[in-house]
């Protein structure tokens, strides 16, 4: 090696001793000034961020708390620079409790970080040893790049993961309301999803040819826009809907109808709360399976408008109710003999009145009474069908 070789690399190694030393003050230096760049950060803090003003004290300490270990890592962070820097880790989010860390999002994690940025960055020109001012920044935007990024991942992976759970919840509601089994787990797991609203109404159709995730994905993301509580379960290839907080029922079938695949789509009576929502449910799905009775309902269709079907179907619920809703209230009348005779002949007027002895007019009034009384018109073709059926099952229920 020549005597000019040996100058340069005395000269390097010095250099690089030197640059060693700085770095080593200046950590020395950071180390010193924790307490006081903690005490500037929650200052800072108190007069920048809405949010943390808004918290409790209890919360605004544990927000301290983070900031002065954020500090103290980025400190410990700087002092390993001379055996090639670690990935910085924000393991000191960990010293808040599980609590808080759900009530701070992502944006509030990145306005904290770039507090304490700004109040070290502020005092750069004291914190550096001499020389040492432009290391230190450079430390600071790369150890703020890499605790960003990291953060990111971690919100991102917890946000997956409550994604996860809340989609297993969704499917234990939707599933506990078909099949009629209310209890106070399902309060809970309401309770969880942040379900508040009310009414509710349940529709029930076929599900698209689609993903059942990203059909339910869609379906949540849309609740969400028109702030609208809503829980969805694809269930072979069945699509099960419940909507809360909607300001009418054509309000909710505005939102999720387009989400539905062909076919018929029945929704179930509006319901007070979810607890109730599974008589709605029963009602939409006992109406989805006897929609095919009546080919050119509309789309939707109210499952209350498909009790005759139902009723033929099988479905209690609907035959309960027209006996309670048709035959009662026109049992031991006159009204009860006209409405029979009316429908046995045709829906004539004046065979009816011939039949019975009356005068037509007599005819025409009870049929107006048995319209008020039931709220069916016997003179409409579906209304004296839903008549009809109720009319038999209320004889059967006799006999």
């Amino acid at each position: 090696m020549t005597w000019h070789a040996r100058d340069v690399d005395d000269t390097l190694h010095r250099r690089a001793r030197e640059i060693g030393g700085t770095r080593e003050d200046t950590a020395r230096r950071l180390d010193r000034a924790m307490g006081s760049l903690g005490t500037a950060a929650m200052a800072r803090m108190e007069e920048r961020l809405s949010w943390y003003r808004a918290l409790s004290a209890e919360d605004r300490s544990w927000v301290g708390l983070v900031a002065q270990a954020g500090i103290a890592a980025f400190v410990e962070w700087f002092g390993h620079a001379g055996e090639g820097r670690p990935t910085p880790s924000i393991e000191f989010f960990g010293t808040a409790p599980r609590e808080l860390k759900r009530s701070v999002s992502l944006q509030q994690t990145v306005d904290l970080v770039r507090i304490v940025v700004e109040v070290v960055e502020a005092q750069t020109a004291d914190l550096a040893a001499p020389g040492g001012e432009e290391e230190l920044r450079n430390a600071m935007l790369r150890y703020t790049r890499d605790v960003a990024f990291a953060a990111a991942q971690v919100y991102a992976r917890e946000a997956e993961a409550r994604g996860s759970w809340d989609a297993r919840l969704e499917a234990l509601i939707v599933d506990a309301l078909v099949r009629g089994e209310v209890d106070d787990g399902l309060h809970s797991w309401a309770a969880a999803l942040g379900w508040t609203s009310s009414p509710v109404v349940v529709f029930a159709g076929f599900a698209p040819d689609a993903d059942p995730q990203s059909i339910v994905e869609g379906l949540r993301d849309k609740g969400r826009r028109v702030a609208h509580d809503l829980l969805a379960g694809v269930q072979g290839d069945r699509l099960i809907v419940i909507v809360g907080g909607a300001d009418s029922i054509k309000e909710a079938a505005r939102t999720v109808v387009p989400r539905f695949g062909p076919g018929p789509i029945v929704i179930g009576p509006e319901v007070t709360d979810l607890h109730a929502a599974a008589r709605s449910a029963r009602a939409a799905i006992a109406g989805l399976r006897a929609a095919g009775g009546w080919p050119d309902a509309p789309r939707p269709v109210l499952a209350d408008d498909l009790l005759a079907e139902r009723a033929i179907a099988g479905d209690e619920d609907a035959r309960s109710q027209l006996v309670e809703h048709v035959f009662k209230p026109l049992a031991g009348t006159p009204l009860l003999d006209t409405l029979a005779t009316y429908l046995e002949q045709g829906t004539s007027l004046e065979a009816t009145a011939r039949l019975l002895f009356v005068h037509p007019n007599t005819v025409r009034y009870r049929l107006r009474k048995i319209t008020e009384l039931t709220g069916y018109q016997p003179t409409e073709g579906r209304s004296a069908f839903t008549l009809q059926v109720g009319l038999i099952l209320g004889r059967l229920t006799v006999t």
